[in-house]
């Protein structure tokens, strides 16, 4: 008979599993007390999850919850880390903690279903957070209409000083 405290953490994991729109499979081995805690700190103040817990329970969580294919980078001490919303964000700052320190070592991540190995990692690290990609797309459709409309006000603006041009020669005769 499984304990309560494992039961309910097993259920804590499946739960940000679920929730979670990318997973982090790391290895921190070699942080020290005041980098995991920068490290977690980072990772909170942008909504992302950072959670030691025993691989065995990890695994159950896993099965359950359809992360089967997270099983085979159980192996040694884990930390998980699961992003809600961008995964590019978690990446980033895994990826500069890495760089820093050599650590965390990233074993793998999952994204849409599909499970990355940790030297992927840099790929996603670099792509321009989710606001930047869509600031860019709005601007990619706003130019063309900014550009017409800037052509239908130089229209605009040449008629009306060809109009008042008529009227100051209509007034000088």
């Amino acid at each position: 008979m499984p304990k309560p405290q494992k039961v309910e953490a097993v259920e804590s994991i499946k739960r940000f599993l679920e929730e979670a729109d990318s997973v982090f499979v790391t290895d921190y081995v070699g942080l020290n007390v005041a980098d995991i805690t920068l490290l977690r700190k980072n990772l909170r103040d942008n909504s992302i999850k950072y959670l030691i817990a025993k691989n065995t329970l990890i695994r159950i969580a896993a099965r359950e919850s359809g992360y089967e294919n997270l099983l085979d980078y159980l192996k040694g001490p884990t930390a998980i880390a699961f992003a809600k919303e961008d995964p590019a964000v978690a990446a980033k700052i895994l990826y500069d903690s890495y760089k820093d320190k050599e650590k965390p070592v990233i074993r793998a991540f999952v994204l849409e279903d599909q499970v990355f190995t940790g030297e992927q990692i840099k790929r996603l690290a670099d792509l321009p957070s989710r606001e930047v990609l869509l600031a860019s797309v709005v601007s990619a459709i706003e130019a063309p209409f900014s550009s017409m409309l800037s052509s239908i006000d130089a229209i605009f603006q040449e008629l009306v000083a060809t109009v008042d041009a008529l009227a100051a020669a209509k007034e000088k005769q």
